[in-house]
């Protein structure tokens, strides 16, 4: 078991703070180290308070096309906190061709095509790579995606940065209306599972057993707080490892490990696709 420290990474928009990552552009070494390779997952909490760009990220075959890089980007948001009347860019608004898309960012006509949702705190967006998006200011979010850094924006609000509206029109995918779910308790996708654990008390499992790197698993305090232990034996005393916890922290729990908690919290568990439940 071990208790993560974030990798902060100031923004225009806000800040980002990589709470799970052996990314080298956020590597907490730490995590790397203990998992003695590339954890295939990236996790991050985002403080958005202004708008973020318009932007795509690719799927994995046009990661390694255009940057010669083995993963795309899919993601999801879980929304921690939103102020009143926060929105968000989920995708398009209808069928675009990519000739109509390149003119209305050339003329600065962008936003006439996006899909804008309210967004509030308890909400679930899924991004497969290849959906445009942006999240708007006064957002709080937890972030599970692939370990990718790749981000193509495509409009910027006015601000002078660069953007790659080739590579962006061509990761395109998704063309088309998405919508906003409150999260459902449990969710899988090709890359990754998400599963809402709330305790009251004492609650033991154990991780499942593997030998792999993907068979590690995270646990992140979406609220509450409480004690989390470790049987696994440490040095020579023999004595449980144990670590308080409070909302947003987040611990990497190694395969095989024997758990104990006990407060009153609820928790996400993020783990590899197709990861067994912690759930007894």
């Amino acid at each position: 078991m071990l208790k993560l420290k974030p990798v902060l990474s100031e923004k225009i928009w806000g800040y980002e703070l990589w709470i799970a990552s052996t990314h080298p552009d956020g590597e907490q070494k730490e995590f790397s180290a203990a998992l003695g390779g590339d954890y295939p997952l990236l996790v991050k909490l985002i403080q958005a308070d202004d708008t973020l760009s318009i932007q795509v990220h690719p799927d994995d075959e046009l990661a390694l096309k255009f940057e010669n890089l083995p993963r795309g980007k899919t993601e999801c948001w879980y929304v921690l906190s939103a102020k009143p009347d926060s929105k968000l860019v989920y995708g398009l608004n209808g069928k675009y061709s990519a000739k109509e898309l390149e003119n209305a960012i050339k003329e600065k006509k962008l936003e006439q095509f996006l899909n804008t949702v309210e967004v509030h705190a308890g909400d679930f967006i899924f991004i497969p790579a290849g959906t445009v998006h942006a999240i708007g200011g006064g957002l709080r979010l937890l972030e599970v995606q692939q370990s990718s850094n790749i981000t193509y924006r495509l409009y910027d609000w006015g601000r002078d940065r660069e953007l790659h509206v080739e590579k962006g029109i061509k990761s395109i995918k998704n063309n088309g209306v998405q919508k906003v779910i409150k999260f459902p308790g449990k969710f899988d996708c090709e890359y990754f599972s998400l599963e809402e654990i709330d305790i009251s008390g004492s609650y033991d499992f154990c991780v499942p057993s593997g030998k792999n790197i993907y068979d590690w698993q995270l646990v992140f305090a979406l609220s509450g707080s409480g004690i989390i232990r470790t049987f696994q034996e440490e040095g020579a005393g023999g004595k449980p490892k144990q670590e308080n916890f409070t909302a947003e922290d987040i611990f990497a729990l190694a395969p095989g490990e024997k758990i104990s908690l006990n407060g009153n919290a609820k928790l996400m568990r993020i783990a590899c696709k197709n990861a067994p439940s912690l759930k007894a």
